[in-house]
This record gives structure tokens, sequence and C-alpha cells, in this order.
């Protein structure tokens, strides 16, 4: 389940810029994937020594992709080898973080929230920092399960013009990979309303009321993760950052415009579940009402045929109908009789 809170309590009276991690520990082993690019080659290499990290000095880009955030002695030798801020390392170590983007002079700190959609259609939750540097570019993922493998493939192939550009670009690649991943969430969660619209209006059950309230969560933690995005990106594409070309911030006002078409799809999709809830409502409250009608008819006709017998079952000792020899038989066929104008009358009514 998707926590829209986590524990913070273990923060509480240490001094800011403190390494402390927050939230879910989603992998036992940190992974460290660097990639040295330039326009004719592209170097990969995995687990390297920390030691060895360090911002490259020529005109290459280096990528340095890091899956666990959990252990704070390596997220310290990144900020020693790449001169990070403190309160940069303490936002990456709390994976709580509001989407947001902080300029640091020295580098850009972006941090998003990455989704995913498993086979069995759950959504999986997972923070990612990227950090921006002249000529590098820092990814902190909670695990090593990601998708920038679209990205990693450009870089090996050299497609596209993602060798032939700076660290901005690549930047922006990354981004552009997660925020594209959201479409495929919304469009599995659009599936489920859909499903869900159609099993309300023609069996609705206890189950279904479960389902739209789990679909609330989960449009409500969407929200949450979107929404402060859409100032990010803006940000983005307004920065004054010399790490960002004017070229690449056409394409983040164009991730803004993706992040600006979730929102609209969110706040629908919000909108199709809460009318669920309402059809929902209505079609407990209509089958209600129904068995209602039928237990008001049944009631409604034997109230005279009850009287006429509450009548003949009082002990009195002068009943002449008592000793006819039809009496009994007048009796009960007054009584159909009396069902069956009652029942003719509703139908005309209309009321069955």
């Amino acid at each position: 389940m998707m926590k829209l809170v986590q524990k913070r309590s273990k923060k509480t009276g240490l001094p800011p810029g403190t390494l402390v991690h927050i939230g879910e520990k989603k992998t036992d082993k940190v992974t460290v994937t660097v990639f040295n690019y330039a326009v004719d080659r592209c170097d990969e290499s995995q687990n390297p020594s920390l030691d060895e990290l360090a911002p490259p000095t020529d005109e290459s880009v280096t990528w340095v992709d890091v899956g666990g955030v959990h252990k704070m002695e390596i997220l310290e030798s990144f900020g020693k080898q790449f001169q990070l801020h403190p309160l940069l390392l303490e936002d990456i170590a709390n994976t709580d973080q509001r989407p947001k983007l902080d300029d640091y002079e020295t580098c850009l700190f972006l941090v998003m929230k990455m989704l995913s959609v498993t086979d069995r259609q759950d959504i999986i939750v997972e923070q990612v920092s990227l950090v921006l540097g002249r000529n590098f570019v820092l990814s902190f993922q909670e695990n090593g399960t990601d998708v920038f493998t679209p990205v990693r493939d450009h870089l090996r192939g050299g497609k596209g013009r993602l060798r032939h550009s700076g660290a901005d670009y690549l930047l922006y690649a990354l981004v552009d990979a997660i925020v594209d991943q959201y479409f495929s969430v919304l469009e599995v969660l659009g599936e489920k309303i859909e499903a869900l619209q159609d099993l309300v209006v023609n069996d609705p059950k206890p189950e279904t009321l479960r389902q739209i309230h789990a679909l609330k969560r989960q449009l409500l933690f969407l929200r949450r993760a979107v929404w402060p995005l859409r100032e990010a990106t803006n940000n983005l594409s307004r920065s004054e950052c010399p790490f960002l070309q004017e070229s690449t911030k056409v394409f983040f006002r164009d991730v803004y415009d993706h992040v600006v078409q979730i929102v609209d799809t969110i706040e629908t999709l919000r909108e199709m579940v809460s009318a669920s809830l309402d059809i929902y409502l209505s079609s407990i409250s209509y089958r209600l009402n129904a068995v209602m009608k039928v237990l008001t008819i049944i009631t409604t006709i034997f109230m005279p045929l009850t009287f006429i017998v509450g009548i003949y079952g009082m002990n009195f000792e002068h009943m002449p109908e008592l000793k006819w020899e039809w009496g009994y038989p007048l009796v009960v066929g007054l009584m159909v009789a009396i069902a069956i104008a009652m029942l003719g009358f509703f139908k005309r009514k209309k009321w069955i």
C-alpha cells in the first residue's frame, strides 16, 4: 500500500544537513552504474570505486545512476566527490520529498516521483533525485528498477541527439522518461475505472465500494506526486542556470505541457471515481427502494384480508354468517376478489 506520509520521528532534534534515511528500504545492495560518453564513444562501468568518481575534466558527459539511498556513507562520498550541498544530500536520503527544483549555484537539484506498473497492474512508487552539474548528471533511485532503459540504449547505440548534446539534454531525457511513464499508469487506472463503472451499474457489491476507495487513494497519491511537478518543470524551462542551454529549455517546455495534460487527466479520473461512488450509492438506494416497494405492496394487499379474518375470528355468540352453508366459500371468494382488485389497481398505476 502506498503511504501518504512517512515517519520522520527519527530526525527530530537533529541539525539541518544530518543524513538520515526516511522511508522504506527497498533494496539491500546499492548499485552504481557510470556512463561516460562523447560524440564518438560511450564507456559504461558497474559498481566502480567511489573514490574514482568525479566530474569529468574534458568535454565528455558523465551520468552516474545510483540504486539505493539507504547507506549514508555512500551519499557522503558522493557529496565529497561532486561537492554537493549537505541539504541536497539530506533531501536525497528523505524519500518523502515533495517534487521540487532547487538551484544550488554549482548544480541543479530536481526531485520527482517515478511510477511503474507491475504485471499484476499494481502501481509502484519510487522517488528519484536528479542532480545536474556542468558536465555530469547524478540520479539517485530507491532501488535499481527504473524506466531509464531507453536512455541507456540510446547512449549505447549512439541513436538520436543524446550523445551529441550536453548534460542538460541528458537531464531532459531522464525527466521525459519518467513523465512518459505517468501516461502508462493513467492508462491502467483509466481501464480500471471504466470497468468499475460498469460493475457499479450492473452489479454493485460491498467489494465494489472497497475498489472505489482504493482508486480514490491511488489518484490522491498520484495527484500529490504530479501537481508540484508542474511548477518544477515550469521553473526548469525558465531557469537562468548556466548549465541549461536555451535549445534545451524548449524540450523542458514540452515536458511541462505533458505534465499539465497529466494533471488534467488525473482530475478527470478523480471526477469519474467520485461519480462512480455516487452511482454506487444510488444503485444501493434504488435496490433498497425496490425491496421496500414489494414489501409495501404485499402488506397493502393483506391489510383488508387481515381485517376480514380479524372480524370473523372474534368469539361472539351471535354471528349469523358463521352458520351459513356458503359462508366460508363466500368469505374466501371475497378475499380473493379484493386481492385481485388491488393487484389490478397497482398494475394500472404502474406501481408493479
